[in-house]
């Protein structure tokens, strides 16, 4: 009776808890990362532009200035940012312009920035129209890009000498099909003025403090409105404040480069997304502030951990927010796995699986199951489940036997063909917590061929809850309650992993 009302209660917390973490379950965070701005670039493509675009731009991955106005044409031109190094093409941006298999290729700045090596590598793929917008400067690059926007009687003014204000209202500018112009702190440079009398503009939006954009600038434009702010943060939000912009769902980015910010922005444009900008390591008070005053649901992270850092994910949506997980319960279906004590392995580990998929997704992690059901995915399914997701973690979960029924424990594999140092260290953290909160035998953490853990390319382990074939690890198996604290201890393990990695 007492064990009766123990899962009573523990049923009753595990659906409570679920419900007041509704809203970090019910919102999605991912992050689109690679292993260089060129590679999260890449990323930005294919999943804005997965069946292909029309038009893409390329500029150089180092040179802010030429590519701060580009976000408004690419948007208008429904293309993907890509990025070059000055004298040669990347591999992996010349592997995605021909996946996209373009009819245009806009290359934004003169061959100071982007090479005639480059622009010539380019058209040697094929590509039917490659063409160059250029100028003398930035400003002239700004005007150039602007003769090719639609008419308008509003302007987007920037300081053209650091990039997170421009970068900050370009999903903005792009949606709404204002041209990004630039100027000097203390003058107005004569391109600009040039742009704004060939456009007969009528207003304009200032973006930054006068220490960006000057009174004197000020004056000179046509019915300015200034936003601004003590910093690139707080403009950032005083941008999704004054503007009054959507916030079902926002980017967030590092404000201390310009990469990711500028080839994510197209995308936050077709999603009516803003963009905040973060520090690396820890979230400015004024986002922090911002996030819980207009109550994001949906977050997309630009960049990998070294620019926006878990720590920062965590403060935003979750400890593991922008994390996606696959949670694999083993066998299922017509494979009941091992038996033994009257338990079968696949009600086992389907049991424990959802319990750990809540406590991830209350975390902030998209997770997805290999199965929630009593059916069998075979093991390829499983893996190329986890491969096309491209998951940041594979955690496979099963319970043992053995012909000895002395033997008993927990017990945490990994393989080392992908990610081998980070397989290792996840299935360290996930068994220490196993058998201190299960106060179970522990194991070890052991390199093994299995299948599942071989071949999915991400760190993965495969948990060990306990032995069916043993009557003392049985009795805890059957236990709701000890299967609860067996989905706590690999969550908990998740979390200690990523912790050590922020």
């Amino acid at each position: 009776m007492k064990r009766l009302l123990l899962s009573f209660l523990l049923i009753f917390c595990l659906w409570n808890s679920s419900t007041l973490n509704g809203h970090a379950a019910e919102g999605t965070n991912e992050r689109i990362q690679g292993a260089d701005r060129f590679a999260v670039a890449v990323n930005i493509s294919n999943k804005g532009w997965s069946t292909g675009a029309n038009t893409v731009f390329l500029v150089n991955y180092n040179a802010f200035a030429d590519a701060l106005s580009a976000t408004p044409l690419a948007y208008k031109n429904n293309g993907p940012i890509l990025l070059t190094h000055p004298s040669n093409l990347t591999d992996a941006t010349k592997t995605e312009l021909q996946r996209l298999r373009p009819q245009n290729v806009i290359v934004v700045g003169g061959e100071g920035s982007v090479s005639a090596n480059v622009f010539n590598t380019v058209k040697s793929l094929g590509i039917p129209n490659v063409r160059r917008i250029s100028g003398k400067d930035r400003y002239e690059v700004a005007y150039q890009i602007a003769k090719e926007m639609p008419a308008s009687n509003k302007v987007i003014m920037a300081y053209g000498q650091n990039f997170p204000d421009a970068l900050a209202i370009a999903p903005f500018a792009a949606r709404n099909g204002f041209p990004i112009l630039l100027t000097d702190t203390a003058d107005l440079p004569i391109k600009t003025k040039e742009a704004l009398s060939a456009r007969n503009a009528m207003e304009s939006i200032v973006v930054g403090g006068e220490g960006s954009v000057s009174a004197n600038v000020f004056r000179q434009l046509p019915s300015p409105t200034r936003i601004g702010g003590k910093d690139r943060y707080e403009v950032a939000a005083n941008i999704v404040k004054t503007l009054n912009l959507n916030t079902n769902k926002a980017y967030i980015a590092t404000g201390l480069t310009f990469a990711d910010a500028l080839t994510g922005s197209v995308l936050a444009a077709t999603e009516d997304a803003p963009i905040l900008l973060t520090e690396s390591s820890s979230l400015p008070p004024v986002i922090k502030d911002l996030v819980a005053e207009k109550n994001f649901l949906h977050f997309t992270i630009l960049g990998g951990l070294g620019s926006v850092s878990q720590n920062v994910a965590g403060q935003i949506a979750g400890s593991l927010a922008g994390i996606k997980i696959v949670v694999d319960a083993g066998h299922g279906g017509t494979d009941p796995g091992a038996s033994g004590n009257g338990l079968t392995e696949k009600e086992i580990v389907l049991d424990v699986a959802k319990r750990v998929q809540l406590k991830l997704e209350a975390a902030g992690a998209t997770i997805v199951m290999t199965r929630d059901s009593d059916v069998y995915p075979t093991l390829d399914d499983r893996v190329n489940l986890a491969n096309t997701q491209k998951a940041d973690a594979f955690i496979s979960i099963h319970v043992n036997s053995a012909f000895s029924p002395e033997a008993l424990g927990t017990e945490t594999y990994w393989h080392s063909k992908y990610f081998g140092e980070e397989s290792k260290a996840l299935a360290q953290s996930i068994q220490t917590q196993l058998y201190q909160q299960l106060d179970t035998r522990d194991r070890g953490v052991k390199e093994e061929e299995f299948y599942v853990i071989k071949n999915t390319n991400m760190p993965s382990v495969l948990v060990e809850l306990g032995f069916v074939s043993n009557s003392s690890d049985a009795a805890k198996l059957g236990d709701p309650i000890y299967r609860d604290r067996a989905a706590d201890a690999i969550y908990q393990g998740i979390i200690n992993y990523y912790n050590t990695r922020k």
